[in-house]
């Protein structure tokens, strides 16, 4: 998004941090939902603190959750096994506290039932999606690799690599751009929960050795910088340490800060908030503008009113990268890409319990999810060529 020269950071959280345990269940309880009632409506916030699970919010569903059973669970595959990391998933107390949609808004959301007779968003608001040429994925070089660092933090705890590391962990990638291309990494941090009884070398070594070179490999120079555990001790964590709250990892969720967010999170949200699904939404179309060649960066942005199908506004940014005009992009993308919430459940395949994989990690870069497709681009070079 900028040219010249620079150094932009993002950071990325394990799949232990409070916050994203939160997401977690939230989305974990959403599945469940989807699972047996596709049409369930679900916003489902949660609250972690020590030994104690909150959850809260608006659910209508004809299937049967058992609320407890999920957020143990999800506490469980995370590794909250033992009562030292700050909660144990068999003896925490799960608090429930939901209550069904509000009918003001349920009617402005189902099919032939609204003012405008067909399905509207869930809110107003509005939603950004962005893809950049600077990786394979499309993704910002700093988040991708900021993920990839949290994703390995995860893996050498579990497959027991690194043995004596807890579940709760962060990471953090500086990238240094010219001309507005990244050329290297500057500063690596990573700061995972661990046992007693190592030291701060020990730690610092198996980190750089075992995460930080097998992930960031040709990114890094000999005048990287690594910080790991800054403190010297990261023994007390997890939601002992600090309280968890659904929605609070946006930034992480995202791009990083590389390109701008609407304000609404993700998880715990059915695919009728258009919160969540117009944010795919966006992401794939942006994604798919950038593959087709179109252009080396694209943001795309979305806005709705409450109860009405057809978006307020329709925006596309090029940051003078684009090789078409913007105004006859806007076009090109209300033609062939889906645009009313309704349209856009049933292209992307929505309402499915796909989520809970989503909540850690970033809803964006992983070909698993169905907004990252590329399946508009030869349409989009034939049209643009027109």
């Amino acid at each position: 998004m900028i040219k010249g020269n620079y150094l932009f950071t993002s950071e990325s959280v394990t799949e232990g941090h409070p916050d994203k345990v939160c997401d977690q269940i939230s989305d974990a309880i959403l599945d469940a939902c989807l699972e047996q009632d596709p049409m369930s409506r679900v916003a489902v916030e949660s609250l972690i603190k020590t030994g104690v699970v909150v959850v809260a919010g608006e659910l209508t569903t004809k299937g049967y959750v058992n609320i407890p059973k999920i957020a143990r669970e999800t506490l469980r595959e995370i590794g909250y096994t033992k009562s030292s990391y700050g909660i144990e998933y068999e003896t925490c107390a799960v608090m429930v506290h939901l209550e069904e949609q509000s009918p003001d808004i349920s009617i402005g959301v189902t099919d032939g039932e609204g003012k405008y007779k067909e399905q509207g968003a869930g809110d107003q608001g509005m939603m950004f999606g962005y893809a950049s040429n600077e990786t394979p994925n499309y993704m910002p070089l700093a988040i991708d690799l900021a993920h990839k660092l949290s994703m390995k933090l995860a893996e050498v705890r579990k497959n027991k690599t690194i043995p004596y590391f807890g579940p709760d962990g962060k990471s953090q990638v500086t990238v240094e751009y010219k001309e507005g291309k990244p050329q290297k990494v500057t500063t690596v941090v990573c700061s995972n929960q661990h046992d007693a009884g190592h030291s701060h070398d020990e730690i610092k070594a198996d980190v750089i050795e075992k995460v930080i070179k097998p992930v960031c490999g040709d990114w890094l120079t000999k005048d990287t910088k690594f910080y790991v555990n800054p403190t010297g001790s990261f023994v007390v964590g997890g939601p002992q340490a600090d309280a968890g709250l659904t929605g609070r990892k946006i930034i992480v969720d995202t791009y990083g800060g590389m390109g701008r967010h609407g304000g609404g999170c993700f998880s715990g949200k059915d695919p009728s908030k258009v919160d969540r699904s117009a944010a795919y939404a966006s992401r794939y179309i942006a994604k798919n503008i950038v593959a087709a060649g179109l252009a080396d960066q694209c943001e795309v942005q979305l806005a709705y009113a409450i109860g009405v199908a057809e978006p307020v506004s329709v925006n596309v940014n090029f940051f003078d990268t684009g090789k078409i005009d913007e105004d006859k992009i806007v076009k090109i993308v209300r033609e062939i890409f889906p645009l009313k919430p309704a349209d856009i459940l049933k292209e992307l395949n929505l309402r499915r319990p796909i989520y809970r994989k989503t909540a850690a990690y970033g809803h964006f870069g992983r070909d698993i999810f169905p907004w990252e497709r590329l399946d508009k681009v030869e349409e989009l070079k034939k049209i643009a060529a027109q």
